[in-house]
């Protein structure tokens, strides 16, 4: 489902965000009400403000990434050793 760019506009001045937090969050499949229910209450001061746990999230995202990266690449330098020999 695709979102309005008023929704995408709503969810950036509730949750206090710049273009960049706005593109990082449609590139991970976010959608602005997600954002929107993010958004700490005054009793839930354990919670991160949406821009902090987007950020969080998109950095567990990359570093997996980066994970998954290195570790096809040790497998592919393995099987061209395993080759050579």
């Amino acid at each position: 489902m695709a979102y309005s760019e008023q929704d995408w506009e709503k969810a950036k001045k509730l949750c206090r965000l710049n273009e960049e937090d706005i593109r990082i969050a449609k590139e991970m499949g976010l959608n602005p009400r997600s954002l929107i229910k993010n958004i700490p209450g005054k009793d839930q001061r354990w919670k991160e403000p949406v821009k902090q746990w987007l950020w969080s999230i998109w950095e567990d995202r990359q570093e997996k990434a980066r994970r998954k990266q290195a570790k096809k690449e040790a497998a592919a330098l393995k099987e061209e050793h395993a080759k050579d020999l």
